[in-house]
């Protein structure tokens, strides 16, 4: 994706961004930090891959965890929103899912991704499911968190 449009408005608007990261396990901030300069804009990303981190790190909810999974709308929700609150962000993005090629039930596919941005007040989480290989599933997931972040910013 290009992030131009992106970090455009993010630098005009004067907003930071942060991330909590599990299956792409750092892939946004690296994508975020690719250009000199994304300081102005980019606080930072929890690579929160294990549930003991979503919960120590994000304060994901145990209960979430428990009942509904690391991959689940409401986690992705939750990580977003301690995203913001660890890092002060203006907003912030989560990404959790299944890169595979294992880990997959039959409930939850390998490709299933879900994607949070929230502003602290409105927080839009959607449900993904990509296709192939383990690196084009996170590829897609980081390029969809910022195609999310880029539709929440600009309104």
């Amino acid at each position: 994706m290009d992030l131009d449009p992106l970090i455009g408005v993010l630098i005009d608007k004067g907003y930071k961004v942060s991330a909590a990261e599990s299956c792409t396990g750092g892939m946004f901030g690296a994508m975020m930090t690719e250009r000199a300069g994304s300081s102005a804009y980019f606080l930072g990303s929890a690579v929160t891959y294990s549930n003991e981190a979503k919960e120590n790190i994000l304060g994901v909810c145990k209960k979430t965890l428990d009942d509904l999974g690391a991959v689940s709308f409401k986690t992705a929700g939750e990580m977003a929103l301690g995203s913001k609150r660890i890092y002060g962000s203006d907003y912030a993005v989560a990404i959790t899912g299944i890169a595979g090629p294992g880990g997959a039930t039959e409930t939850k596919p390998v490709g299933l991704v879900y994607i949070a941005v929230t502003d602290g007040d409105n927080t839009v989480v959607r449900e993904n499911k990509f296709k192939g290989d383990r690196a084009q599933i996170r590829r897609s997931s980081a390029d969809k968190a910022a195609e999310m972040l880029f539709e929440m910013v600009s309104q």
